[in-house]
């Protein structure tokens, strides 16, 4: 058992799903608090006020006046791959776009030559070291996608590769099948083609070994349209696969809007989104997680999280760490950007790296609040009072990482 006592603040939001509206600025703060949690990496009892727990033999922590939240929920990455891609950043500062180095054959398809080369025990003990940066940031889940082999044989490597990960690192990861990421060189002027063998050769093996929680598709201009997206998520979700989709990044093909239509459990990326994809993913409440860093890196605009809070969206942030569009694994970035672009508030910022990321990749009724009954993943941080949080930039503020109710 582990006690957490003398716990300045501890700030947290509550319940099993995602908040939305005003609900998402609404979270619990306990003073002077202290927190058990059990043998199994459950928490069992929360007291504040300076009572504590009947803790018995238990380890015992002393958190001396810090603030406490649950420990952070990265719900959108790309973190097994091969190579870098640093040789393009000048390709970008002389002016060419995202989709000029994806049609010379760069970006995610330069990412693809390596990870095919690479061997799974390769991807996996550098994809160890990627897990292990984001833990000291604080993140105690994260979701990880494939989408860098657009063959078989390599989307099906990456996926053993983040069931391993799963297995072996501390964190809890979530799976993501992203087979269509873009169009590989097999099937260049063929999407429709490369839509049908992933329909037809991959999704099958790939729910047969249960190796996704979660099918996703980049519905973008030169990638894949509307329709082709629509397809392959309604195949997968014969098979199981509740949907995801990289929406609006670029251009507001219909992506969010297509969110709505087939209830994905989150939209990413949107930083096109028009009223009509809020609309849609308010109503059927699809969680909007934004990439803020993404933004930034590559110099486009931010996402309307105000207006999608407003209209009843429940909103995520998350890092979106891939070679290419945002080669950050710091979580705690991405909160600070959602201070200073997105115009949140401390306690929306928390539910959105928290509560809201759980709900994104599935994991709400375990992970994201401190409340009894789920896991015991919190960290304690270098500071007493949550907006810090936000408005320190480029120092690393956490003090303890706490997984299941070790720490780590």
């Amino acid at each position: 058992m582990l006690l957490i006592k003398n716990i300045g603040l501890l700030a947290t939001p509550q319940g099993n799903t995602a908040r939305c509206g005003a609900e998402q600025g609404r979270i619990k703060e306990y003073r002077d608090a202290a927190v058990l949690v059990d043998d199994g990496g459950n928490i069992v009892s929360i007291t504040e006020n300076g009572e504590l727990p009947q803790a018995g033999n238990a380890e015992v922590i002393d958190a001396a006046g810090a603030l406490v939240t649950p420990g952070l929920v990265d719900a959108h990455t790309h973190l097994v791959f091969g190579g870098w891609r640093a040789h393009e950043v000048p390709l970008k500062i002389a002016g060419a776009s995202y989709l000029d180095i994806l049609n010379a054959g760069g970006g995610i398809l330069n990412t693809l030559v390596n990870t095919r080369k690479a061997s799974e025990d390769e991807l996996f003990e550098r994809s160890m070291g990627f897990l292990n940066e984001e833990l000291a940031f604080g993140v105690t889940t994260v979701e990880i996608k494939s989408g860098y082999g657009l063959d078989k044989e390599t989307e099906l490597k990456q996926l053993r590769v983040i069931r391993r990960l799963n297995e072996e690192a501390a964190q809890d990861v979530v799976s993501t099948f992203l087979g269509a990421h873009a169009i590989p060189d097999e099937f260049k002027g063929n999407a429709d083609g490369y839509i049908d063998y992933l329909i037809d050769e991959v999704l099958p093996t790939v729910a047969e070994e249960k190796l996704a929680d979660f099918c996703d598709v980049f519905t973008e201009s030169s990638v894949f349209n509307v329709e082709q997206s629509k397809k392959i998520l309604l195949a997968a979700q014969k098979l199981g696969l509740p949907s995801k989709i990289h929406a609006d990044e670029i251009d507001p093909l219909g992506g969010s809007e297509l969110a709505g239509e087939i209830g994905a459990v989150s939209a990413e990326h949107l930083i096109a989104t028009r009223d009509s994809g809020i609309e849609a993913m308010a109503k059927s409440k699809t969680v909007a997680c934004l990439l803020p860093q993404t933004s930034l890196y590559l110099g486009k605009p931010f996402a309307r999280a105000r207006d999608m809070i407003s209209a009843g969206v429940p909103v995520a942030i998350a890092t979106d760490f891939n070679p290419g569009s945002c080669p950050s694994l710091n979580l705690q970035l991405s909160m600070n950007l959602g201070y200073l672009k997105y115009r949140l508030y401390p306690e929306e910022i928390l539910t959105a790296v928290t509560l809201n990321a759980a709900c994104a990749i599935g994991m709400g009724d375990r992970v994201g609040s401190v409340e009894v009954g789920k896991q015991g993943d919190m960290v304690i941080w270098n500071t007493t009072e949550l907006p810090m949080l936000f408005y320190r930039m480029g120092s690393n503020q956490v003090k303890t990482v706490i997984k299941k109710g070790k720490t780590v």
